[in-house]
């Protein structure tokens, strides 16, 4: 491999923000086009399609990027074979995930030829770009160089669009459209994987890693329970309501879950760092890294909840028009997931590093099993509004798990989880209450609160104003506010 230097965590986080953000706002837009083009009953149809293929596209991954991470941070690691390795394990798990995947689809769903279609034209091209997408992005992630990492996000995203726009214009019909979405992905990995082997001297003869298969099992688990969360709604739901409903239920939860990337950006450049410290056992170092992570996800959870709680109905008539108003509600409710799932994300990756992760797969066990249970009644009893509760529910659920088994529990709640979820109940709840229809204002004020938090502790304020000096535009301010100082004597 050519010799690379590794980014600072910030720079690393300021690349996967930008690209984040315009991936996200693209996936948007194309989720928009395609609501718009499918209508309610062929969106839910194409949302429960999408919920089995997310889940085959985890079984191509079962856990092994995480692995190659702890694998690719030891010292004198080899990553040119551990990388080798890691694409040879891969084209196994695809090809047996599509052997069992269409088996499993055949059980369940033969009597819907429509919905099998449907699953058909998208699992393929989808699941295919999904692990080459992956090997790109775990490989840019181990050498912590973000930048290629969200350069193949933008470019999925962008192609995404491009290919449901292409679709609406010559008319196709929804199959088509369907096959349309997953070849986005796979395009996009196909060029993940030419700048891998960029930067990378690949070979599928050389010896295979056997660190890779170290604890595969638990990964594996619950990695997969992890991807199984976000696509329970659906896969619940279609055995009580209607597809309609289903669809409803999918524009509205489908917008978290796509800003749910956005905390992910945090996670994913400090998680190569916990890794080495834990490797290293720099344990002390390890525990305040973790407290940083969930105070920075927590506050990036909450500016991404306030405008889509408060403002949910203008948002849903402005994207979907007024035929999808009956998501707005939905949307309210969902949106509080953004903050839960980034505490949840921050304290999982704090047992992850620290070789926790069967305690990391239990929880998430507890929660699926919990979450099959609360969607099924919860919506058959009060419908798409009961479906959203089991949401939050399941992450309140899952929370607590968490901070039960995480060493150091009680520093960590104290210093860091504990003051930021209660910050987050108390001002919603107020401000809900006291501004419940001025949601501009109630908008404008929550903001504010949380930029008043931010200043009170001293730990975020610090790290931000450290990276906005260290930064070549404050640089370059200084120079140019210094030589003007010296013009003016």
């Amino acid at each position: 491999m050519q010799k690379t230097v590794r980014n600072s965590i910030a720079k690393n986080i300021v690349h996967l923000f930008y690209s984040t953000a315009l991936s996200s706002a693209l996936n948007a837009a194309a989720l928009i086009c395609l609501a718009y083009y499918l209508q309610s009953h062929h969106y839910g149809m194409f949302s429960v399609a999408l919920a089995s293929v997310m889940i085959m596209g985890y079984f191509t991954d079962a856990g092994l990027s995480e692995i190659v991470l702890r694998e690719g941070s030891k010292r004198e690691a080899d990553v040119s074979i551990i990388m080798s390795s890691y694409i040879k394990v891969r084209a196994v798990l695809l090809t047996g995930t599509f052997l069992f995947g269409f088996i499993l689809l055949h059980l369940l769903h033969s009597d819907d030829q429509e919905l099998m279609r449907t699953a058909y034209y998208l699992s393929i091209p989808m699941v295919t770009g999904l692990a080459l997408q992956s090997i790109g992005t775990t490989f840019f992630q181990l050498i912590e160089k973000m930048q290629y990492c969200g350069m193949i996000r933008m470019v999925s995203a962008v192609l995404l669009v491009l290919n449901i726009l292409a679709g609406m214009l010559f008319s196709l019909n929804p199959f088509v459209v369907c096959f349309l979405y997953g070849f986005s992905y796979f395009l996009s990995g196909l060029i993940g994987l030419y700048l891998v082997r960029r930067n990378i001297s690949l070979t599928l003869k050389g010896r295979f890693h056997r660190g890779l298969l170290e604890k595969l099992s638990s990964f594996a688990i619950g990695g997969l329970l992890f991807v199984i969360l976000p696509h329970l709604g659906p896969l619940v739901l279609e055995k009580t309501l209607t597809f309609k409903e289903v669809g409803f239920f999918a524009v509205a939860y489908r917008i978290p879950q796509a800003l749910q990337q956005i905390p992910f950006i945090v996670a994913g450049a400090y998680c190569p760092v916990l890794f080495r410290y834990y490797n290293n056992n720099q344990l002390e170092d390890h525990l305040q890294l973790n407290i940083s992570l969930i105070k920075i996800m927590s506050l990036v959870g909450m500016a991404m909840t306030i405008p889509f709680y408060y403002m949910s109905e203008t948002i849903i008539t402005l994207l979907f028009g007024e035929g999808w108003i009956r998501a707005s509600e939905l949307l309210k409710i969902l949106s509080i997931l953004l903050t839960l799932q980034a505490f949840n994300i921050a304290l999982a990756d704090g047992l992850t590093t620290r070789a926790m992760q069967a305690h990391r797969t239990a929880v998430q066990c507890i929660a699926v099993v919990s979450g099959i249970i609360l969607y099924f009644t919860l919506s058959a009893r009060f419908g798409i509004t009961g479906a959203a509760y089991a949401g939050i529910f399941i992450e309140c659920i899952t929370f607590l798990g968490f901070i039960m088994f995480i060493p150091n529990r009680w520093k960590i709640f104290k210093k860091a989880a504990g003051p930021y979820l209660l910050f987050f109940t108390v001002s919603l709840l107020c401000i809900d209450y006291f501004f419940y229809s001025l949601s501009f204002l109630a908008v404008s004020l929550h903001f504010l609160l949380l930029i008043t938090l931010i200043i009170m502790d001293k730990e975020v304020s610090g790290k931000m104003k450290n990276y906005i000096r260290s930064s070549k535009y404050y640089q370059k301010w200084r120079v140019r506010r210094a030589k003007g100082a010296e013009d003016g004597l």
